[in-house]
């Protein structure tokens, strides 16, 4: 994917002290890039470099997450997105492309929501339309329905968050195991390695369980909801393989983006499953190219 691309980490403040990201390349048109629910900016470890070589990509780590683990609730998306926006303010001087993979599009549709003038247009990968609730999910048992929602969906991936793990290599091995890391993908080693804190033996994963699960809140479409129309441009890219690489179980079906998002462009990214579209090089390559189509920004 080209050159060595300039790397730093930085610092913004925010409510209740400092939001860490990490910025690809040193010129060119900012872009912010926002990861999702239990993730790092180390998600876009292969994303950065590539639009890095033309612009100047701001990946966050979300409150609760990664170097902004130690930052205070409230969470959710509101939450996230006057972060955000502290974020656009620190770095560009107009309207900005937000990038936003899962829960990541959420956070930054709703910036757009709320900040419409710190926003250019959205890019929005595999995230940021209301999920259906899981069969069986009665919503009006309230706060407590959505954390079985939550379980029922990503239980596996929030299992992690309360382990433990004496070494780096056990980590490895846990995600050695996963359906969605076989192959291999490219971006996984720098990714991972980021995503522990501590000391051996007691390391554990970096996001903090209340911040995800209360996040995982605002991802559902309750009943009664209706579609909710972005008032920036927006594309839409799908994974075609769910989150444990299971081609009849996307997390999103064909058309529900569109379903919910009205006038967002739709598309699929062939051969990649939720997390390989950006931890993949096939999925970085797609996503990059997306972004450079939507910005009409080419290197």
């Amino acid at each position: 994917m080209g050159d060595v691309v300039a790397y730093r980490m930085d610092s913004v403040p925010v409510r209740g002290g400092e939001l860490r990201v990490g910025v690809w390349g040193e010129d060119g048109p900012v872009i912010v890039a926002v990861h999702g629910i239990t993730s790092s900016h180390l998600a876009w470890t292969l994303i950065g470099p590539e639009l890095g070589r033309d612009h100047r990509v701001v990946a966050v780590d979300l409150r609760g997450r990664g170097g902004s683990r130690d930052l205070p609730g409230p969470y959710g998306m509101a939450a996230h997105a006057a972060d955000i926006a502290e974020v656009v303010r620190a770095y560009a001087d107009s309207p900005v492309p937000l990038l936003g993979h899962s829960m990541g599009g959420f956070v930054v549709a709703e910036t757009a929501r709320r900040f419409p003038e710190l926003v250019e247009r959205l890019i929005l990968v595999d995230g940021g339309a209301p999920l259906p609730l899981p069969p069986g999910i009665d919503a009006s048992a309230g706060p407590a329905a959505l954390e079985q929602a939550i379980a029922t969906t990503v239980g596996a991936v929030f299992a992690r968050l309360n382990m433990t793990f004496p070494d780096r290599a056990e980590y490895l091995a846990l995600w050695r195991q996963h359906p969605s890391f076989d192959p291999w993908p490219e971006g996984a080693d720098a990714y991972l390695d980021y995503d522990l804190v501590g000391e051996e033996p007691h390391l554990r994963a970096a996001c903090l369980m209340e911040a995800a699960a209360r996040d995982g809140q605002d991802l559902y479409a309750l009943p009664g909801a209706t579609p909710a129309a972005l008032p920036r441009p927006a594309v839409f890219l799908r994974a075609p393989r769910g989150m444990f690489d299971d081609p009849d179980s996307p997390l999103y079906a064909p058309g529900r983006a569109g379903e919910w998002l009205p006038d967002v462009v739709e598309s699929d990214v062939p051969d990649v499953n939720h997390y390989t579209i950006t931890l993949g090089r096939a999925g970085a390559e797609a996503v990059a190219a997306a972004v450079r189509a939507a910005t009409h920004h080419a290197p």
